[in-house]
């Protein structure tokens, strides 16, 4: 069942690490019955352990029906999609292996059910880089796990906020590494996907990308470093060929520094941290990692598993609630863009029927 049937999304959540604050932040967010009006929530974990989480939030109240089957999913009240039925030991805070494999368990699910369209988005609690890794499961995040899942040539991480929007070129990288991993090619197809998920997720008729520079100050005309003009000027001027309206490179400490990051749409950062940084400290609290490229929309909070404070019950819910409410706008952008071009004349052929019914008027 997808979104085109019914009359609100259904909103798929993975636990994310059991040990971190993934659960707590989706008890929270979803004991607010206020949700129901916008969406369906399923949760895919286990009964054992949101009731452990749920004791340690008294002042939470969350109820949720249990479901086995997506066909029997109830639209009026919070689902919980048992991924396992085994006893396992929850030990907040600590980083083990069983942390690890249940929230893969959990994205596995969570996210075939995405593919299948059995739900609508996806919201991904938190997860650890270090314990997921098996000899099944080898990425080193969500992006490249549902790039693969998904069978898409390439994504872009895309960190979302109101003021501002960051795209990563490349991901996690070691930084020694990050040069050899810049190429023309890349950045036009990592501009190319910016440029249609603005468009059709953001609703943003024609976006604005500016692209920053690798080395200090942008290069300086090849005196720090040459990738500025021997990689990113022309793969900058080959997009704007391609209709992409794209500007740079820019020296990012100025660029973020004196605001520059207001005149546009989104930004093209080279590295992780180039990114992130700034997007962390300018994005209030409200950050949202989005997964442009891939048919199934899949958001996720703009934090980690923070296992220092796992446990206690004071972990903020704001980038959480900012995850499910941006994915289910832009699940509605994406019905109103496809709507839209799939009858291009639908508004042309309104505005006629109502010019004329106006003429009717005036000649009567």
């Amino acid at each position: 069942m997808s979104v085109s049937t019914i009359n609100k999304p259904i909103i798929g959540f993975s636990c994310g690490d059991i040990n971190g604050i993934g659960i707590e932040l989706i008890i929270k967010v979803l004991s607010d019955n206020k949700v129901l009006d916008f969406c369906t929530p399923v949760v895919f974990a286990n009964n054992k352990v949101i009731n452990f989480y749920r004791k340690s939030l008294p002042e939470v109240n969350l109820n949720f029906t249990s479901v086995k089957d997506s066909s029997k999913i109830n639209h009026k009240q919070v689902n919980l999609f048992n991924c396992w039925e085994e006893d396992i030991a929850i030990t907040p805070g600590e980083m083990n292996d069983i942390g690890g494999k249940y929230a893969v368990i959990s994205l596995n699910v969570a996210a075939e059910a995405l593919k299948a369209g059995k739900i609508d988005g996806l919201v991904t609690a938190p997860i650890h880089k270090k314990n997921i890794q098996t000899s099944d499961f080898k990425y080193t995040g969500h992006t490249p796990y549902l790039k693969n899942l998904f069978g898409v040539n390439d994504v872009v991480m895309l960190m979302t906020a109101e003021n501002m929007k960051i795209g990563l070129l490349t991901e996690h990288v070691a930084v020694k590494e990050v040069a050899q991993h810049i190429s023309k090619d890349k950045i036009i197809s990592k501009l190319q996907l910016m440029n249609q998920s603005l468009k059709r997720d953001f609703c943003i008729s024609k976006p604005k990308i500016a692209v920053l520079g690798l080395n200090p100050h942008a290069g300086d005309e090849g005196l720090i470093g040459k990738e500025e003009i021997e990689i990113i000027k022309p793969a900058i001027k080959e997009a704007k060929q391609k209709d992409i309206f794209c500007f740079g490179p820019y020296s990012a400490d100025a660029f973020f520094a004196r605001g520059q990051y207001e005149k546009f749409d989104a930004v093209l950062a080279l590295y992780h941290d180039q990114g992130l940084i700034p997007f962390k400290s300018l994005s209030l609290g409200e950050g949202v990692n989005f997964t442009a490229g891939l048919k199934g929309v899949r958001t996720s909070p703009d934090h980690g598993t923070a296992f220092d404070i796992a446990g206690k019950g004071i972990a903020d819910e704001t980038s959480m609630r900012q995850a499910l409410f941006s994915c289910i706008d832009i699940i509605y952008n994406r019905i109103e863009f496809d709507t839209q071009r799939v009858n291009p004349l639908r508004k042309l052929s309104k505005n006629v029927v109502a010019n004329a019914v106006d003429e009717k008027i005036i000649e009567d």
